[in-house]
């Protein structure tokens, strides 16, 4: 499993499991309301996995990886000035 793929997965875990904490902290114990509202809290990453100008997760994403990895070395062949 790639970096990207773990990336998304802890979102998805990170906005369900906060949710249901909140919900819990808040006095909801009905088991099926939880459950639809701790699914309901996965939309937001999914709406970024399919947002084309989303940096992060979006379907432009593994274009950008790229430029900054173009960028980065240019960067690094660089090399810092000498102090006097």
């Amino acid at each position: 499993m790639n970096s990207k793929v773990k990336d998304i997965l802890s979102s998805y875990i990170r906005h369900f499991v906060a949710i249901g904490f909140a919900l819990l902290a808040g006095g909801v114990t009905d088991w099926k309301a939880l459950l639809i509202a701790t699914l309901a809290a996965t939309i937001g990453p999914a709406i970024r996995a399919i947002d084309t100008s989303d940096p992060a997760f979006g379907l432009i994403a593994d274009k950008i990886d790229v430029e900054l990895d173009k960028l980065a070395k240019k960067t690094t062949k660089k090399a810092a000035p000498k102090k006097k």
